[in-house]
């Protein structure tokens, strides 16, 4: 975890027996210095000897520790806190984490996500996929047993973590199937940010990890190599493969709707009103309505009328309109683009 604040550091989730989520954090300051150290440091629960490191991979037997709201673990002086062995990704109840369908999970996520903008993002993601390839910047891959294609993107790109090292190491190998662990990015079509891999059980060309691994690497620290990939099969040659059908969300005409409100924040109703006015109006409300968002184009259009509304006195002299229809219709605009975003980005899971 590194954040523009220059903070930095590790958050350990760990998996109860009856599947709820848990969460252990150390971050504190230090930018990317601390969050590289930070796998090492003990984890400040009951005494227990263990790194976030050996606790990924291990377990924890607590006894009288706090839990937030959002699952975040206290350390107070009564915890107890007992090392044991952890489950693997294929043992239970990890891997039902994994066999949920992923349009059910990625809905779930989006929607309380959005219902909590000040947590840490869109819950964590489990699903089994194979490699296609490298595209651009990113990893395709398909969802095993007739799932979508996604896009695997990098969890932090700063040059000092493995996350960018470890997925272009696992686009040189087009077929291995792989078991991730991550989180779907809530602004971008079918795209998914790994933060772990593990084999897939009974697949023969997933992953070799060494033992000591216990079944998955942590991609931020660990780092894959040539031996723990399958050999590539005779004749086989690797490909770059081109994207399959459309993006919902970037072929959608709601980016008029978003530039006509950042526009209204950088100057106000009276830059909305000029930026929708004559021949632009029309262009604001046509390609939406094209495309199916007839509400969008009915809001945006509102706001661009209210934005250019000038009332008149008793004696014709125009005066400032009240702010709050303005702000209302506004406010309108932006919820609604927020929600059709999030609808695309959930139906591109499908």
């Amino acid at each position: 975890m590194l954040s523009a604040t220059g903070y930095g550091g590790v958050t350990t989730h760990l998996l109860g027996p009856d599947g709820s989520l848990y969460t252990l954090s150390d971050v504190r300051p230090g930018g990317v210095s601390r969050a590289k150290g930070a796998g090492t440091a003990s984890v400040a629960l009951g005494g227990a000897v263990l790194d976030h490191a050996g606790l990924a991979r291990g377990g924890l037997l607590i006894a009288g520790a706090t839990v937030s709201a959002d699952g975040r673990l206290g350390a107070g002086r009564g915890v107890r806190a007992t090392p044991v062995r952890g489950a693997d990704w294929s043992q239970e109840p990890v891997a039902a984490f994994f066999a949920r369908p992923v349009r059910e999970a990625v809905a779930s996520s989006l929607d309380a996500a959005a219902s909590a903008p000040g947590d840490a993002g869109p819950a964590l993601l489990g699903c089994d996929v194979e490699v296609l390839g490298a595209a651009d910047d990113h990893l395709l891959a398909r969802v095993l047993d007739g799932g979508p294609l996604v896009r695997l993107r990098v969890a932090h790109p700063h040059p000092e973590l493995a996350h960018a090292e470890n997925l272009r190491r696992i686009g040189g190998f087009p077929g291995v199937v792989l078991r991730v662990l991550g989180r779907p990015d809530p602004d971008r079509a079918a795209t998914l940010r790994p933060l772990a891999v593990g084999p897939v059980p009974g697949a023969s060309s997933s992953l070799r990890l060494p033992e000591e691994w216990r079944g998955h690497a942590d991609l931020g620290y660990d780092r894959l190599q040539g031996d723990h990939f399958p050999r590539p099969e005779a004749g086989a040659a690797p490909g770059t493969p081109g994207l399959s059908g459309t993006d919902p969300l970037a072929d959608a005409p709601l980016w008029r709707v978003r530039r006509l409100l950042e526009t209204g924040v950088a100057g106000g109703r009276r830059a909305v009103a000029e930026a929708a006015r004559g021949a632009d109006r029309t262009a604001l409300g046509v390609p939406l309505r094209r495309a199916g968002l007839a509400g969008a184009a009915e809001l945006a259009e509102g706001l661009a009328a209210e934005a250019d509304r000038r009332p008149r006195d008793s004696f014709g002299r125009l005066v400032d309109a009240s702010p709050d229809a303005y702000a209302r219709a506004w406010l309108a605009s932006a919820v609604h683009l927020d929600a059709a975003e999030r609808a695309l980005v959930t139906a591109s899971w499908s």
